[in-house]
């Protein structure tokens, strides 16, 4: 099964990671899991932001119009897909440097499963709370980093040392790619792409 590693990873990680690596899984493989994993979180936003609607303080709810609610969870699972591949690419780019000489399927395999947290706190908006909904997402992206760190030395069969400052090394590459694509959505936004709203 394609998502049969989910549980490992949040039970016992360490064990999962050498798992993971002992079966030489396939690029479509990777690929699938991630394919699978970013439709809910965007079908929990689509719902929430259309149907249930966002509660920020103790204002009235907000509402998007369904046609805006469809286009960004599409451009949400757009977004999920190439944030992993680009992710992937920076740790098959960043390699060499630290001595691992990686394929780029397994250096997808690790940014999937690493990415798998982060992805999943979208589940959160169901619960359409501001204050919820980021502290589950921070508590995704701390675990998502943990299990960088973890699974980096184990996948790419280098020394824990050298796994550490090569994991921090992607750590602060995607974090400024996050901050470049949160400035890039504040534009696009207050320039007239920002989605429609409607009264509950």
């Amino acid at each position: 099964m394609i998502l049969n590693h989910i549980w490992g990873l949040y039970a016992h990680p360490v064990q999962e990671w050498k798992t993971i690596d002992s079966k030489r899984e396939s690029f479509m493989y990777s690929c699938s899991h991630t394919l699978l994993v970013a439709i809910l979180p965007c079908l929990a936003a689509f719902y929430a932001s259309a149907k249930i609607g966002w509660s920020v303080g103790a204002r009235e709810s907000i509402y998007l119009a369904e046609n805006s609610a469809v286009m960004l969870a599409v451009a949400m699972y757009v977004g999920i897909i190439a944030a992993t591949f680009a992710l992937a690419y920076l740790i098959y780019w960043m390699a060499k440097t630290f001595g691992a000489d990686p394929s780029y399927t397994k250096s997808l395999e690790l940014a999937a499963y690493a990415a798998t947290p982060v992805i999943m706190s979208g589940v959160a908006a169901l619960y359409p709370e501001l204050w919820f909904v980021a502290l589950v997402f921070l508590g995704g992206v701390a675990y998502s980093v943990y299990l960088l760190y973890s699974g980096l030395p184990v996948i790419m069969h280098i020394p824990e040392e050298r796994g550490f400052i090569y994991a921090s090394s992607v750590v602060t590459a995607g974090l400024i790619a996050m901050v470049v694509l949160m400035v890039t959505t504040a534009i696009l936004w207050t320039n007239g792409f920002g989605p429609e709203f409607v009264s509950g």
